[in-house]
């Protein structure tokens, strides 16, 4: 998620709605089918085999082709980490930074486990000035914390960048967390449910949809389609490029023989069932989960350049929901 991107997410400041991040008392803990994050009626759950290809989808598809991935090829980033936490893992307040955007931004102590890390690093301090993003789950609490832009320095000051708290409990709807609301992804979706694992792909099946990104000059500006919440307008694509909300869904005849990799495999299947979700800007196309804290690790199983040989032609558009909103930057949180 870019700077650039979000500083227009808030005019000004208010007071934080934190009842809005606050887990609801549903009792649905029990519900959460082993590795998910939320009920199983959440949208990145569902299956999209059967879903029509969007009238659009030709041309949207054919604008991206040119453009390619942001690399170039279809590559995989490993670099994002996620920490467990209970009730026995202490929490830090955080001094917010200018990447905190208070409409959009939760403003709660946040749970550090004990030989932690943020996105790309060792521990928990942002040393090569990346997306750090924080992610951890507390399935005691129900409660999902994704913060973009943290850093704990050498001092021990914790500072955070935009933070969210997703409630496990809750299937969101259309708006989210909010309409014209952001994430710690620019689309205003959990980074989390989307990530596929290292676990996943040993055990064979992935049964969610896909985190991928684009470069911003890709992307659709000024405008999304439900169930993102969000988009950007630094420097984004025209009418004709993937908007915010767009499922690719990898087409049913696509040649499995070009992806060497037989563990591969398990994520072109998880491509023809669940496709893929624009989440976020940037130059990595695909995005698993870290390995650093999991028993299997990627090296066993699978590198970066799996996937290579998956091209935007081999997509089909679907699940563009309803009309297109757009974008006025006027975040309104959802209370719930």
């Amino acid at each position: 998620m870019l700077l650039v991107v979000a500083l227009f997410a808030c005019t000004g400041k208010q007071a934080n709605d934190t009842a809005a991040d606050s887990p609801s008392d549903s009792g649905q803990a029990a519900a959460l089918t082993d590795g998910r994050f939320f009920p199983d009626e959440a949208p990145w759950y569902q299956t999209v085999t059967g879903g029509a290809v969007n009238p659009t989808s030709p041309t949207v598809i054919g604008a991206l082709q040119p453009a390619g991935w942001g690399l170039g090829k279809f590559q995989i980033d490993f670099s994002i980490d996620l920490l467990t936490a209970d009730a026995s893992t202490p929490k830090r307040q955080f001094t917010p930074t200018v990447d905190f955007y208070s409409r959009d931004c939760a403003q709660l102590p946040v749970p550090l486990p004990d030989g932690g890390n943020i996105e790309g690093e060792t521990g928990y301090a942002c040393t090569h000035d990346g997306d750090c993003h924080l992610l951890v789950e507390d399935r005691e609490e129900l409660r999902l914390y994704e913060m973009w832009r943290a850093n704990v320095d050498d001092s021990g000051v914790f500072y955070g960048g935009w933070l969210a708290a997703w409630d496990m409990s809750r299937v969101y709807g259309a708006d989210g967390r909010g309409q014209q609301c952001t994430s710690a992804d620019a689309a205003g979706y959990p980074i989390t449910p989307l990530l596929f694992t290292v676990d996943e792909v040993a055990a064979g099946e992935i049964d969610h949809a896909i985190r991928f990104i684009l470069p911003n000059e890709s992307i659709r500006d000024g405008e999304f389609f439900a169930p993102a919440t969000h988009a950007t307008n630094a420097g984004g694509g025209g009418p004709e490029a993937v908007p915010y909300g767009a499922r690719l869904r990898l087409k049913a005849d696509f040649d499995t023989a070009r992806i060497a990799d037989p563990d591969a495999l398990v994520v072109v299947r998880a491509l023809h069932a669940y496709a893929m979700v624009l989440a976020d800007g940037g130059n990595i196309a695909f995005t698993a989960q870290a390995d650093t804290h999991t028993t299997a690790k990627w090296s066993d199983l699978m590198d970066s350049h799996a996937l290579f040989g998956i091209e935007p032609q081999d997509f089909d558009l679907v699940a563009l929901d309803g009309d297109a909103v757009p974008l006025t930057f006027e975040c309104e949180r959802t209370a719930y």
